[in-house]
């Protein structure tokens, strides 16, 4: 099977950047689901208690590790859970928007399918926190964890019963997680620096800090790459050029053109002979 490149416009990017304007709507849009799980979230405390205690003992029958080894390497000093309290609190959103950001100026290609990749696992999650609400560890009496972002802050949550800007019942999946993983594996596919490889410290470090603060169990986590593993599968990557790989852009040379210099390279060589 022959896989033809058609020759691209000097300067140009490998696929048009979008509308900066649709770009925005669609942002708000999510903004706005997002509220308005929240709004279907309230009432669903019980519920949301019992799924916690469900999930804290499936974990420990299948043995997973506790969520204490993590936070008790935290405790260790008031300093570093503080930083990790603030690395939750102040990261999220604004790695992930200058994510979307650079790739949006420097990678049209890999923008649009990682906007489609995050907005379909973000989806995915809003609907999985409506039919499973799930009280995070930290309110969970059972785990003797300490709500570290309450004892030592910064936090951003209010108390449960008052909190009107955050859905505190969306344990699973992690979102905080799911968009760290897409960040890394964005600049993994985009970028073809030899060091792209740390970026996968981004989600491992808050994979430790959400466990740590017990804001997730490690579950969320896994169900969070379960999700994105389905996204990926179902969103394919762009095809990759020279201006998707990250390279300095210039003209492709088709396939039927390739082959031509080629035969014209032989008939030269036979000639001299």
């Amino acid at each position: 099977m022959n896989a033809r490149t058609e020759p691209a416009p000097a300067g140009s990017d490998a696929i048009a950047r979008p509308p900066l304007v649709r770009e925005l709507l669609l942002v708000a849009g999510l903004f706005l689901v997002y509220k308005l799980g929240r709004q279907l979230a309230t009432g669903h405390t019980a519920e949301a208690f019992h799924n916690a205690y469900r999930v804290w003992d499936f974990e420990r029958a299948v043995r997973l590790p506790g969520e204490g080894a993590v936070q008790s390497l935290l405790l260790h000093g008031e300093g570093m859970v503080h930083l990790a309290n603030t690395y939750y609190a102040a990261v999220h959103f604004p790695a992930t928007t200058a994510f979307l950001i650079w790739l949006y100026l420097r990678r049209p290609a890999h923008y649009v399918w990682a906007r489609r990749v995050l907005a379909a696992v973000t989806a995915a999650a809003l609907v999985l926190h409506l039919l499973f609400p799930l009280a995070p560890p930290r309110m969970l009496a059972a785990t003797g964890l300490v709500d570290t972002a309450r004892v030592y802050g910064p936090s951003v949550y209010g108390s449960p019963a008052t909190d009107s800007l955050s859905n505190q019942f969306a344990a699973m999946p992690s979102l905080h997680f799911g968009w760290a993983l897409m960040v890394a594996v964005g600049l993994i596919v985009a970028t073809r620096s030899r060091w792209r490889w740390l970026w996968l410290l981004h989600p491992l470090l808050t994979l430790l800090v959400i466990v740590g603060t017990a804001n997730h169990y490690w579950l969320d986590a896994i169900a969070a790459s379960a999700l994105l593993g389905l996204a990926f599968a179902a969103i394919h990557l762009p095809h990759r050029t020279v201006t998707t790989a990250g390279r300095a852009q210039g003209r492709l040379v088709p396939a039927q053109a390739q082959t031509q210099v080629r035969a014209e390279e032989q008939a030269l060589a036979g000639a001299g002979r």
